[in-house]
């Protein structure tokens, strides 16, 4: 009988003790992250490049594992052949919001994190001497992303991690209207500082 009473005191104890330190983490954050994009479809039966972005991101936690994000970014993909001409790059740009899940992994000092939020973005494209030859507007959009953060010291972090956007719009090209659904993947390294 002992045993199972100090058992529980324990268990207790450490649940008490996590709980705490969960709560000392920080509720605000600054994320700054990176990395590749691969499309996954063609735009417009335009072949995408291999493409690059980044994305600045405030976190605020509200709930000790759910807390919500905003932000602004910025993707690129060139195009060798499209059907705005050759050697063009399509750029997206705009801001982000949505909800973030983290959590710890067992007992190490990683977590994982899970994020789901929309998109209101825009498409340029621009000609081989960087001149603006459409802009479809700011519209609606979806992101879904992934990842583990990394402690790395006194409230800053690494968070390597993958994202999927989805932006559909509609661009004027020569009086033909094109649908244009950018949609890629990305390989993402941010560092995060809370605050």
């Amino acid at each position: 009988m002992k045993t199972k009473g100090l058992t529980a005191l324990l268990v207790l104890t450490v649940m008490t003790v996590s709980s705490f330190a969960q709560d000392a983490e920080k509720r605000f954050g600054f994320e700054f992250n990176s990395g590749v994009s691969i499309a996954t479809q063609e735009l417009s039966g335009t072949s995408l490049n291999t493409g690059f972005g980044f994305e600045g991101v405030f976190h605020y936690r509200f709930l000790p594992h759910l807390g919500a994000y905003a932000g602004w970014g910025w993707n690129r993909f060139g195009a060798d052949e499209s059907f705005a001409g050759n050697d063009v790059c399509f750029e997206e740009t705009g801001y982000v919001f949505g909800l973030q899940f983290k959590h710890s992994i067992g007992g190490t000092p990683l977590k994982y994190y899970l994020r789901a939020g929309g998109l209101y973005n825009h498409i340029e494209t621009e000609n081989s001497d960087g001149d603006i030859i459409n802009d479809t507007g700011h519209g609606l959009g979806y992101q879904l992303a992934a990842g583990v953060e990394v402690s790395i010291g006194r409230n800053w972090s690494l968070t390597p991690g993958v994202k999927f956007n989805s932006l559909n719009r509609e661009a004027d090209f020569d009086g033909i209207t094109k649908d244009l659904d950018y949609n890629y993947v990305s390989l993402r390294i941010g560092i995060v500082k809370r605050f």
